[in-house]
């Protein structure tokens, strides 16, 4: 017998060694996020007993804290971005050892923002109103939060106030619930729905990898992509929103139908449109899924039918308990009323705009077909999906549609963005320019959401401009610093990838 003589492993190089690395910095960034929240996150000004705290008092009412909170902020939320992506570079290879390591980082990141003050947005004040609106026995759908004495002390944003809820009647149980629990209280109740926001984050974690694996496509790095994604962590924890359980619900949705469990599937993905409506496009690619490969058009139709029955048959109960039917029908577009800068169709709607204001026309009125052309153009989009391509890509089909509604949107946020990453990260990033693409729009929301929506007290001698200034300063300039000098970070945005190899994420 002829001895056989090992063949010794290339050496690791020394950037994808010892993950544990970026895990701990990512939590400093995080840590750092949380101190930040102190000074700048959004405080209720019913919240006495914590205004009433010295630290609390000398970060948000003296300009030394305020500047040093919007520093440690934005240094900690880019320092959590860096992490993120030297976490994917020290697991290169993405071997069975590597998903322990993503759940440790998820863990590691995410816990810090389960103390931070509300970061990014105030919604979770807003829930907390439409809450007292429930408990008050009006019609969210008709009456907004401006009907509540003394609404402007929970810390909801006057902007919406006399808006109707776009939430559909599960997510108006869940603000009722919380609201009768705590009464009304804002601290308490932002705990609940940050835990109400933590279920959705545990959906999530719990069933992208089992999706990847269905798509031939590594978990652990879908899960990395997804789940330790700084976007996906800021936003479904820090910020609160209760698209972490719409997502989670309709993920989970989604896995259950494709896996031949179709009636319940569709009856979570139902319960995720009682949360948010949006997730409605789900529903013609499950009566897709649920007919099978290869199925005629008179199966599919059928299994359309099935799906559609089942799902408006639970909101129509839904609607018939709370007494609102399909009110929240009429609400959807509370949303879309406004438009933003970075949005393709917003730009183009506020140029034109302006334009036809200089040539003596209504300008708005010009914005308004713009973006009324955005909406046609992502309805056909979504038709061309659900009618043609490949059944193997249904998820990738899907992941398109709900990219076009939001790219196609007058105003795209930064969540907009955290429901698209999961549907692409298990149907497959390419490790080319699909996954630069993402390391920069997942560093541009950063960088945009840090000084975005900050807490400043309005009478400090450092004033809310110069506050967003700074946070834009310090978290543009670590942005160039990780795309144009950091001997790591650099090569995942400049340099061409390396073709695939078995295994990896395509």
């Amino acid at each position: 017998m002829t001895a056989q003589v090992p063949v010794r492993e290339p050496d690791t190089p020394r950037h994808t060694r010892r993950p544990h690395v970026a895990i701990v910095q990512g939590f400093v960034g995080s840590m750092m996020m949380w101190a930040g929240s102190l000074g700048v996150g959004w405080l209720s000004l019913a919240s006495a007993e914590i205004r009433r705290n010295p630290v609390i008092i000398w970060l948000r009412f003296e300009p030394e804290g305020a500047v040093l909170s919007v520093a440690v902020l934005a240094l900690g939320g880019m320092l959590l971005v860096r992490s993120w992506l030297r976490l994917g570079q020290r697991l290169e290879g993405w071997g069975p050892g590597s998903q322990i390591m993503v759940l440790r980082a998820i863990v590691a990141w995410g816990a810090p923002m389960c103390f931070t003050l509300p970061l990014f947005s105030r919604d979770v004040f807003a829930y907390i109103a439409q809450g007292q609106v429930m408990v008050a026995g009006l019609n969210p759908y008709k009456d907004g939060y401006s009907q509540i004495s003394n609404y402007l002390q929970i810390g909801a944003d006057d902007l919406w106030a006399q808006s109707p809820t776009p939430y559909g009647p599960v997510f108006l149980w869940i603000e009722e619930l919380v609201v009768r629990i705590t009464g009304g209280e804002p601290d308490y109740s932002i705990i609940l729905f940050r835990a109400v926001a933590l279920l959705g984050v545990a959906l999530c974690i719990y069933v992208v990898p089992k999706l990847a694996v269905l798509h031939g496509v590594n978990p652990h790095k879908a899960l990395w992509l997804t789940a330790a994604n700084p976007l996906f962590l800021t936003n479904f924890i820090a910020s609160i929103h209760n698209d972490a359980l719409m997502m989670g619900l309709a993920l989970a949705g989604l896995y259950l139908v494709a896996t031949h469990r179709a009636v319940w599937g569709i009856v979570l993905v139902t319960l995720s449109v009682a949360v948010k409506p949006i997730t409605l496009i789900f529903l013609p690619f499950l009566g897709l899924m649920w007919a099978g490969k290869g199925a005629p058009w008179g199966r599919r139709i059928g299994y359309w039918s099935l799906t559609a029955a089942i799902s408006l048959g639970l909101l129509a109960v839904m609607g018939r308990v709370n007494g609102f039917g399909f009110g929240w029908v009429g609400a959807l577009s509370t949303p879309g009323s406004v438009w933003i800068w970075y949005a393709p169709i917003g730009f183009a709607g506020m140029a034109v705009g302006v334009l036809t204001d200089a040539l003596g026309f209504d300008g708005w009125n010009a914005a308004d077909y713009v973006n009324a052309l955005g909406r046609v153009i992502s309805v056909l989009v979504i038709g061309w999906q659900v009618f043609w391509g490949e059944h193997r890509r249904l998820v990738r089909r899907l992941a398109l549609s709900l990219a076009a509604v939001v790219v196609l949107s007058p105003m795209i946020q930064a969540w907009y963005v955290v429901w698209l990453i999961p549907l692409f990260a298990v149907s497959g990033i390419r490790n080319d320019w699909q996954v630069k693409t993402l390391y920069f729009t997942v560093s541009f929301f950063m960088i945009y959401a840090i000084s975005d929506q900050l807490d400043i007290f309005p009478y400090l001698e450092v004033s809310l401009t110069l506050a967003r200034q700074l946070a834009v300063v310090i978290a543009l300039a670590f942005a160039l610093y990780l795309v144009f000098l950091d001997p790591r970070t650099k090569l995942l945005y400049r340099r061409r990838f390396r073709p695939l190899v078995a295994g990896e994420l395509r």
